[in-house]
């Protein structure tokens, strides 16, 4: 006779991966600098750039900074790398809860190169972004992400970025 493991409460769950990208996001002091948050929907991240003032590089217009455009585009990249990193850690047990925060994270992964394609301006509103890991080897990783704000068939910047995965430790 065999039984199976009983599954955990959905609550339970959804605390454990909301602590883990809690963690994750906090050990980054940029993303906290640029106010980004990421929402969860299962495995899937979404990162939201609220809109602020101070995001503005051409108040004539008024547009979102370029530079603030591509670092919210690679800040998405490497959390949702990230997340797929530890996803199977998280999912197993492996990872330490009681004494989760970025210290005991794996480290992020390194960027390689990023190219940034700005397709339009990016309006003075909150923006998204979604990201898509093309390629994740034991080394390297190749990521794709898209930015939209009102309508997510209209893009307003894209990129393609290049990661170094680090090595695992133990």
């Amino acid at each position: 006779m065999s039984f199976s493991k009983r599954p955990e409460p959905v609550q339970v769950v959804k605390q454990r991966r909301d602590g883990v990208l809690r963690a994750l996001v906090e050990g980054v002091p940029y993303i906290q600098f640029l106010g980004i948050r990421f929402e969860r929907r299962g495995d899937e991240l979404t990162g939201l750039l609220p809109f602020n003032d101070t995001l503005i590089g051409n108040p004539l217009l008024p547009a979102l900074h370029g530079g603030v455009t591509a670092a919210f585009l690679e800040m998405t990249a490497i959390v949702t790398l990230s997340w797929g990193l530890i996803w199977e850690d998280m999912e197993s047990g492996a990872l330490d809860l009681d004494n989760l925060d970025h210290a005991h994270l794996p480290r992020l992964p390194k960027t390689i190169d990023f190219t940034v394609d700005y397709l339009r301006s990016g309006l003075p509103r909150d923006a998204y972004a979604r990201a898509r890991i093309n390629r994740s080897g034991r080394r390297y990783a190749s990521v794709h992400v898209e930015a939209w704000q009102d309508n997510r068939a209209r893009l307003f910047a894209q990129a393609t970025g290049h990661f170094v995965i680090p090595r695992r430790q133990g």
